[in-house]
């Protein structure tokens, strides 16, 4: 599903990676990780097209659209919109009709798949911090991507909430085949949930079985 080939970023003189080679297939739930600064959301970007690359290929095919979850991110208790009308700001305003009725169905659709349902009409303000990253992950969903990337999106969650958000994605990729790419410093979760690591080390890539990973790599500074 995606490829990179001599894949290299620089800015100006600054090289930040170089020469990356990897695959992604279909449905795996990987991890992307090393320390900050590393590249990881800068290739992250090129993946999704606001970056360009400097030399190389990234090759993603067929074409697939990317679902992007953000890292948690504080709303304001008087936050005015409710769940539902939060996941709503990801479709395209649209007078047609049968358009509406077509995206009620889907915003049902996604709301019972990420358990926000009985929440929808809740201010987001007053949500809990996990339930907030499930509206974002709802938002993510809408556009039926084939590639879901997690972008620190369980840090600052606590343990048993991270847990819930990552059982959701778990099922997700299992049952949808979706492909997951998760960024992290969390080096439980990465043992946990994903199969393989592409680790980050002097401005190149290094593919890592999940069983070899260790806590020294989410340390290094850099």
């Amino acid at each position: 599903m995606i490829e990179a080939k001599n894949l290299t970023k620089q800015f100006g003189s600054q090289v930040v990676f170089q020469n990356l080679n990897f695959k992604i297939q279909t449905g795996e739930f990987l991890s992307l990780i090393g320390p900050n600064g590393s590249g990881k959301t800068t290739l992250v970007k090129i993946m999704m097209g606001l970056e360009k690359k400097s030399h190389g290929e990234l090759i993603i095919e067929p074409a697939q659209t990317i679902g992007y979850v953000p890292q948690f991110r504080n709303i304001d208790l008087d936050y005015p919109l409710s769940v539902e009308e939060f996941v709503r700001l990801n479709l395209k305003f649209t007078l047609s009709p049968t358009k509406r009725q077509d995206d009620n169905e889907l915003i049902k659709e996604i709301l019972e798949k990420t358990g926000l349902t009985k929440i929808k009409d809740r201010p987001l303000g007053l949500s809990s911090g996990g339930e907030k990253q499930k509206a974002y992950l709802a938002q993510a969903l809408l556009n039926n991507p084939k590639i879901l990337i997690l972008d620190e999106s369980t840090a600052s969650l606590d343990v048993e909430v991270k847990m819930q958000l990552m059982d959701l994605v778990q099922e997700l990729n299992q049952k949808y085949k979706l492909t997951v790419i998760f960024i992290t410093h969390d080096y439980e979760l990465t043992k946990k949930y994903t199969k393989r690591a592409l680790f980050f080390k002097d401005k190149t890539l290094i593919e890592v079985p999940v069983k070899d990973v260790s806590e020294d790599m989410f340390e290094m500074g850099g």
